[in-house]
């Protein structure tokens, strides 16, 4: 019997093919690596320059509270007053009165003065986008200090003493705090602090990530000795690669169905038409009693055979396409039928309503809203209007105008993600916002990390200072919650009472709450 002979040139051109995706996969891995490591870290350095930006929002906040109480003054009264303002404010080492060329006049505490190594003069002082704010670098014996300085009038300026804490950044994966460093300086290269585990072993090779404030002259960097990014959240290799060869294989199949590209937005026309994007419901409750004071209505999309879509699936969909509009209109328009009675029998229950910035300046946003909560014949001051801090607003007057039209209607405010996004909270002040909700980055970590709380506690003052409520986000665990009190938050949502549910699971869980005579505290409820 004759043996045949192998297809060589078939045998060659699926070598030559295997090996042509094997180098594409190897390239695309080694590159979608080293853009997910150069994007996290970027992410970090963005993390310490937020952090320093809300230190400085808080001694601006403090100083402009002690102006407006007329404290600004070296009279006994005066200063008494301010050093239990100081001693409120923990992140605060010091307020001093100077004069119009930075030279001290009188201090708070002046036994601080004698940790002094030297002093800016006005001229050595930063401006900052607000032109009544400068920021300079105090040294003292015990590590540097930051300095805050608000113009009052003509003749003085108060200057707020900002310790800068190295916990704040130590933010650093366990795999590369050894081989990092993390500063902030100042515009002109004065350094304020950094966080080394080992200050006197010389990093080798370092590379740089650098992120410099649009708000305050400030700059943030990461150094990382290059050699670790090697073995550094390398896990995606093998699945990019495989994912390489896999697109090589599809590739045809892709080609032939690109007609049926626009396949995935057709088919949230077809749910939107089928009514299949319902409202979930998520309560916010008093962190102290674990009474349910109100809920927010999330977007859940649930197909005829029963599946629930989770929103990752498609909110962005929804947002690139233009159907997020749409979308919300009906879930606010069921979830007020779902809710009427609620809202009608407790008239302090909120409700809240997730718009993304886009939306909100859109032509006709207040009317329609008020049009279809009229409609529903529920009183606008229980709807609260939550826009996401993620998205960055393009026009802050136009949306500072259509709050304050808003809350002329009635309606609240919320600036959700606070912490995380785009704006400064003194920059956010602005909006007219009645209330923040602190992003479960810091509800996750407030436990384990004492930098996060002391920004927690931040928000918390700046928000009093600003006459915002705060609310906070994602609370999974009974010592979060318990933190939380202590830092001052009275208000959360999070798996610790209920995740997400549907209206009727929901209302069974008010109902039981109801039944209840003495409610129990929020850890001792949980809902899957």
């Amino acid at each position: 019997m004759r043996h045949q002979r192998p297809n060589l040139p078939f045998v060659a051109l699926v070598l030559a093919s295997t090996m042509a995706f094997a180098l594409a996969g190897h390239l695309a891995a080694e590159a979608f690596i080293r853009h997910q490591q150069a994007h996290q870290l970027n992410e970090l350095t963005e993390v310490v320059l937020r952090r320093s930006e809300l230190a400085v929002d808080f001694a601006a906040a403090s100083l402009d509270e002690l102006a407006k109480r007329d404290l600004a003054s070296c009279a006994p009264a005066a200063l008494q007053a301010i050093r239990l303002h100081v001693y409120q404010r923990s992140a605060i080492k010091d307020v001093r009165l100077v004069n119009p060329d930075g030279s001290v006049i009188c201090s708070a505490y002046s036994e601080t003065l004698e940790f002094d190594k030297g002093w800016a003069g006005r001229h050595d002082m930063l401006s900052s986008h607000d032109k009544e704010l400068s920021l300079f670098r105090v040294e003292q014996f015990g590590g540097d200090a930051l300095g805050v300085l608000r113009d009052v009038n003509r003749s003085s300026a108060l200057v707020a003493i900002v310790g800068i804490n190295a916990n704040l950044f130590d933010l650093m994966p366990a795999e590369l705090r050894a081989h990092s460093e993390v500063i902030l300086a100042l515009s002109n290269g004065a350094k304020l602090g950094d966080f080394r585990l080992d200050a006197d072993r010389p990093l080798l090779g370092p590379i740089s990530f650098d992120r410099h404030s649009t708000r305050f002259p400030l700059h943030a960097t990461i150094r990382l000795e290059q050699a670790v990014l090697s073995n550094w959240n390398s896990e995606a290799y093998w699945p990019a690669l495989a994912v390489s060869l896999g697109l090589g294989v599809l590739f045809g199949i892709l080609l032939a169905r690109s007609r049926r590209m626009e396949g995935p937005v057709a088919d949230l026309d077809r749910g939107l038409a089928a009514r299949e994007f319902k409202p979930y419901y998520q309560p916010i409750f008093d962190l102290r009693t674990g009474k349910i004071t109100g809920c927010e209505i999330l977007a859940r999309w649930v197909r005829r055979d029963g599946s629930v879509v989770p929103p990752m699936n498609f909110i962005p969909l929804a947002e690139s396409s233009g159907r997020i509009q749409v979308m919300t209109w009906h879930i606010l328009r069921s979830a007020l039928s779902d809710l009427r009675p609620v809202l009608r029998a407790d008239k302090t229950f909120k409700m809240s309503l997730n718009v993304v910035p886009k939306h909100l300046l859109s032509a006709g946003f207040v009317e329609t809203l008020r049009r279809t909560v009229l409609t529903a014949r529920v009183s606008a001051r229980q709807i609260v209007v939550e826009v996401t801090e993620r998205d960055e607003l393009d026009d802050l007057a136009r949306a500072a105008a259509i709050v304050a039209e808003l809350r002329d209607h009635g309606f609240r405010v919320a600036i959700d993600d606070v912490g995380v996004g785009h704006s400064g909270l003194s920059r956010l002040k602005g909006l007219g916002a009645n209330t923040i909700k602190i992003d479960k980055f810091f509800v996750d970590t407030i436990t384990v990390d004492a930098s996060t709380t002391t920004i927690v506690e931040m928000l918390v003052a700046l928000a009093k200072d600003f006459r915002m409520t705060v609310v906070a986000e994602g609370i999974e665990t009974e010592e979060q919650r318990r933190a939380l009190i202590a830092s001052g938050v009275e208000e959360g949502q999070g798996y610790l009472v209920a995740a997400p549910l549907p209206f009727a699971k929901f209302s069974e869980l008010l109902d039981s709450r109801r039944r209840s005579a003495c409610p129990a505290p929020a850890g001792d409820v949980r809902v899957a």
